[in-house]
């Protein structure tokens, strides 16, 4: 089985990439959907996070996101302290999801900080997906009806895809906004290569 990170900047196209690929029958981890879910269901992250932010981090049983986006955005030493507290239980959630895959010819997780959490020690292969960050900024305002500095904001979080670029396998740009699903078989058919 190889595992084939998929990763690239806010608003670059890998989550249309993942759900080319669930489509077409292959398994995809999404490290931000299991995140959500493990921060409201694993008990230790739920201790850890009310210990370092307090109580009012949880809505009852879940997360209270907005209220946590608005302290950690703005101060990278409490992002490192939550991620600290959240990375690490996600890569375990994802080796023993992967685990249940282990005679598909592919897995893959989709990661927008494959690097910076360092989950890109669980991968073979890399795939960036990229767009210039005008486009990235426009197609997220519109998605998450944000401003365009609140998404800057979020891209100064994350590493440059310029370096990303030196680190990938595989680069799949969409500044073009053209169907993605023939970029996804092309990419499928350079993988079927590696077996």
């Amino acid at each position: 089985m190889i595992i084939v990170g998929i990763t690239g900047g806010i608003g670059g196209g890998k989550s249309t990439l993942s759900k080319l690929l669930l489509a077409e029958g292959f398994q995809v981890y999404n490290t931000d959907l299991e995140a959500r879910r493990l921060q409201n269901e694993n008990q230790l992250i739920r201790n850890n996070l009310i210990k370092l932010f307090g109580d009012e981090v949880y809505l009852g049983a879940e997360l209270n996101r907005k209220f946590l986006a608005n302290i950690v955005f703005n101060s990278p030493d409490l992002l490192q302290q939550l991620n600290d507290i959240v990375h690490p239980e996600v890569k375990a959630d994802f080796l023993k999801w992967s685990e249940k895959f282990h005679t598909e010819p592919y897995v893959f997780m989709e990661c927008a900080i494959l690097f910076e959490g360092g989950f890109n020690s669980l991968v073979d292969k890399i795939v960036l997906v990229t767009a210039s960050e005008n486009v990235r900024i426009e197609r997220v305002v519109k998605r998450d009806m944000i401003t365009v500095d609140q998404v800057k904001a979020r891209i100064r979080n994350q590493m440059s895809d310029d370096l990303k670029m030196k680190l990938a396998d595989y680069i799949i740009k969409t500044d073009d906004n053209q169907d993605m699903y023939p970029k996804m078989k092309y990419l499928l058919s350079c993988l079927n290569q590696l077996k």
